[in-house]
């Protein structure tokens, strides 16, 4: 199979090291990975603040770059929920509805699409999941708590398989962290008490590295603990699943 890697804008410019590793991971598994250096953002900031029609050109720009692709993966569960759900503002071509189809979240693409689990890393650390909700509620990468399914989650499946990792169990397992895109610049002082909620669900649970499949999500947990000098550790499930400790 041939994989076009989806690189999203904010990780390109603040996290580039997430982006290597999704890359290198890829590449252990066996998969044939092309980065087009012609993409851009795929339009979800536009898109959340009520500007889907000024974000059309941004989308179909995303469309060309990917369409001739096997598969698309990026390391964002936001960015692929709105590649996959928000892209009904366009007009549904074969290209447009083929790259809906085929885009996934890295987690989702190994455990569903390659069938892995075991990726042969190691981590010695306890680690608490944050599971974010465009992945969990959108995506359906797990259970959720306010649902009567049985308990499942994409990104615990591959955690669980790494040497050495302790996944320690939260208080509450799948609560937002408050980030939300522009809704942590218009509702800052929620937003803010939100995500030191989360934080300290994961002191309190003796966590050592936060992870989750959003580095949104993530970067926003960061941006408090750092202010508040926690002893937490914030790193994106590719580079612990990349890891080789």
């Amino acid at each position: 199979m041939k994989v076009g890697l989806f690189i999203p804008c904010y990780i390109n410019q603040l996290y580039p090291q997430v982006g290597i590793a999704t890359l290198e991971l890829l590449e252990k598994l066996g998969v044939e990975v092309i980065y087009p250096t012609g993409q851009t953002c795929c339009g979800q900031p536009l898109g959340n603040s009520g500007y889907e029609d000024d974000s059309k050109g941004i989308c179909q720009l995303f469309v060309e770059n990917f369409k001739e692709f096997d598969y698309i993966v990026g390391p964002s569960g936001s960015c692929v929920y709105h590649v996959k759900k928000h892209f009904d503002i366009l007009e549904q071509t074969e290209d447009v509805k083929r790259v809906r189809k085929n885009t996934y979240e890295l987690c989702q693409f190994i455990h569903d699409v390659l069938g892995k689990t075991d990726l042969g890393a190691s981590f010695p650390h306890k680690v608490g999941l944050h599971k974010s909700c465009h992945g969990l509620r959108g995506l359906r990468l797990g259970s959720c708590s306010e649902r009567m399914d049985p308990h499942y989650s994409t990104e615990e499946d591959l955690l669980k398989n790494v040497k050495g990792l302790q996944l320690q169990t939260l208080n509450r397992v799948d609560e937002c962290c408050g980030f939300g895109g522009t809704f942590s610049v218009f509702e800052e002082a929620i937003s803010t008490k939100m995500g030191k909620d989360r934080i300290q669900d994961h002191i309190d649970s003796d966590v050592e590295v936060i992870t989750g499949a959003d580095h949104s999500c993530l970067m926003h947990m960061e941006g408090l603990i750092n202010r508040n000098k926690q002893p937490l550790k914030v790193m994106h499930i590719a580079e612990i699943l990349n890891s080789s400790i």
